[in-house]
């Protein structure tokens, strides 16, 4: 009896420890939601203008802000690896039991949703901004939507979510469509729960985890590549930016983002903490922006939910905080230059190279 009773107060206290732990980034990141919302949905873009010099990106204010989102990150691997962190991991994998069992399901019928969705808005590729005239293309995601209603027709959803993105591809360019290769993931996904594959042995999760990741460290660049893209949202909701000048919240912005989907391909404790604290904002800007938001971010979401309750453990030990400022400011520095790069090969010729 002493030894329930010594479990059931570890498990309550593991329980508690991950709300305390949970509560403050979310109420500290609440403001930012306004900023996840994907502004080519919203607002006047253009990819092929001139995007912010990198030496106005790298100023005094983000080395600042980087400088303690990588303490943040050494303080969640040194706190995985205490009995804390196992405590909190417990916790997380009963909360999540039945997601955990039912991520594909979910990934279905969020996917479903979704593609039914843009059937019924119309004249949409994948996301909002993706404009088609073409009769046809309402109609295949319809039945992409409908081959989701069978695991053995999934394959056929994730070879057409490939052709739709190779569609957009060559309608709108290779660097607008480096968005979102999340879809890839989720392709990838689709085709290999089907399949019963695992490349390479690699888990179909872990595939669609990295390509999330890679999503969202792009879009992160885009907020200090085109700030002013998002300046008639923040005109029309000032409160978004809770007092700090425009400037500043959207370095902040980009930097949480940055983090949150840098530390997806961090420790495990870090990577479910990040994907509960993106997809509470994902979550909140719907209120904010509505269905359209809402149809857009489904996917994201959902795959977000699914590593949120991924149970796989990994030993954490005290070199992967001492590597974390290192892999970190490699991630970042390799996202500048893919971005800045890619813009100057596909729009400029490399006519001048950006300085840094």
């Amino acid at each position: 009896m002493a030894r329930v009773s010594a479990l059931r107060l570890t498990r309550r206290l593991g329980t508690r420890a991950l709300a305390s732990l949970a509560a403050p980034p979310l109420a500290l990141l609440a403001g930012t939601s306004s900023a996840s919302a994907h502004v080519k949905w919203f607002c006047a873009y253009d990819v092929a203008g001139q995007p912010r010099g990198l030496e106005q990106v790298l100023c005094a204010d983000f080395e600042w802000l980087a400088g303690l989102a990588i303490l943040c990150l050494m303080f969640g691997c040194l706190a995985e690896g205490s009995p804390l962190g196992g405590a909190l991991m417990n916790a997380l994998d009963r909360v999540t039991t039945r997601i955990r069992t039912d991520t594909e399901l979910l990934v279905r019928a969020t996917l479903g949703f979704f593609f039914v969705s843009l059937w019924g808005m119309g004249g949409i590729i994948l996301t909002p901004e993706l404009k088609t005239d073409v009769a046809w293309i309402p109609w295949f995601q319809l039945g992409l939507a409908a081959c989701l209603i069978w695991r053995r027709t999934m394959p056929i959803t994730g070879a057409g979510i490939v052709f739709l993105f190779s569609f957009a591809t060559a309608q709108y360019g290779v660097f607008h469509l480096a968005d979102y290769p999340v879809f890839l993931g989720v392709a990838v996904y689709l085709i290999c729960q089907g399949l019963g594959l695992k490349p390479f042995d690699i888990r179909p999760l872990d595939i669609v985890r990295w390509t999330a990741a890679v999503t969202l460290m792009w879009a992160s660049v885009e907020k200090w590549a085109y700030p002013q893209w998002t300046d008639p949202l923040l005109a029309a909701k000032p409160q978004m930016t809770m007092g700090a000048t425009p400037e500043l919240f959207m370095q902040a912005a980009g930097v949480i983002e940055f983090t949150l989907a840098f530390a997806l391909i961090w420790t495990p404790l870090v990577r479910r903490t990040s994907a509960i604290i993106l997809g509470a904002i994902f979550v909140s800007a719907v209120f904010e922006f509505g269905k359209v938001d809402a149809i857009g971010h489904s996917g994201i979401i959902v795959v977000l939910l699914g590593i949120a309750a991924d149970d796989a453990r990994a030993a954490v030990r005290m070199r992967d905080a001492a590597w974390a400022p290192a892999y970190y400011g490699g991630a970042l520095a390799i996202f500048l230059a893919l971005y800045y790069v890619g813009h100057e090969a596909l729009y400029e010729g490399f006519a001048g190279l950006p300085v840094i």
